[in-house]
């Protein structure tokens, strides 16, 4: 098998900006202790986390909030890099990592395809091509030509996830997006990541909807207190996880 996705012993840290005691005084008079205040506060996202996703598995991370998830999301992405450790990713990368993540509250929902698209790498002959076909998938009906910012996180969900069916990823990561939509969205969603695996795209999966993961993913990533608790089979990950969470 090849492999798609490989963290090696990556971890992640962010740098925490507090209050200083004695605010911008103790910032001239004391710069010193000021700025060691400053760079010796961080929080960890991860530790020394390792693992693996095969061409064409589709994967979960599942875990409490602040667990990790997102965070080993966005590394896969390449929107943050690891403090340490190597994240390596073999493959073109199509992400939705936020609702309105790429897009502008001032454009339409129409412009803001264009412009996600692009982003996602999609040529303006093919985009031409597919924007309808983006369109209906949406159900946005007429709000595809209203201005973003009046649109509810449901509607962004479906903005969003409509420009990803019409892409060409090798590697597919979703964030959350499915905990928005209407039922019947979530199911059309469902059935498009299905889409997606047959065709032989590697997914990489995070939401809290256990029913979700085991309709799309085979494999589940355990991520507890910032590392790696377990790897294994869905269902037995997420059997453990649970009754672990009660």
């Amino acid at each position: 098998m090849t492999v798609a996705i490989e963290f090696k012993n990556v971890t992640k840290r962010y740098p925490l900006y507090h209050h200083i005691g004695s605010g911008i005084k103790e910032l001239i008079f004391n710069p010193k202790r000021a700025l060691t205040m400053l760079s010796g506060r961080s929080y960890l996202a991860i530790e020394d986390i390792s693992f693996q996703v095969e061409k064409g598995e589709s994967v979960a991370l599942i875990g409490r909030n602040g667990a990790g998830k997102s965070t080993s999301l966005s590394l896969v992405a390449g929107v943050i890099k690891p403090t340490s450790g190597s994240v390596e990713v073999h493959g073109r990368v199509a992400s939705m990592l936020e609702l309105g993540g790429g897009f502008h509250p001032e454009l339409t929902g129409r412009e803001n395809i264009r412009l996600n698209a692009t982003l996602l790498g999609l040529r303006r002959k093919e985009l031409n091509k597919r924007i309808d076909k983006i369109i209906e998938f949406s159900e946005l009906g007429d709000f595809i030509d209203e201005p973003i910012r009046v649109y509810s996180s449901g509607m962004l969900a479906k903005l969003g996830f409509s420009v990803i069916t019409q892409v060409d990823p090798d590697i597919l990561i979703i964030d959350e997006v499915l905990a928005v939509g209407d039922i019947s969205f979530q199911r059309k969603c469902i059935n498009t990541i299905n889409e997606f695996k047959s065709k032989g795209v590697t997914i990489l999966f995070v939401s809290h909807s256990m029913s979700d993961i085991e309709k799309v993913c085979n494999k589940v990533i355990w991520i507890e207190n910032h590392k790696v608790r377990r790897i294994g089979d869905s269902k037995v990950v997420i059997a453990d996880y649970k009754e672990f969470m009660q």
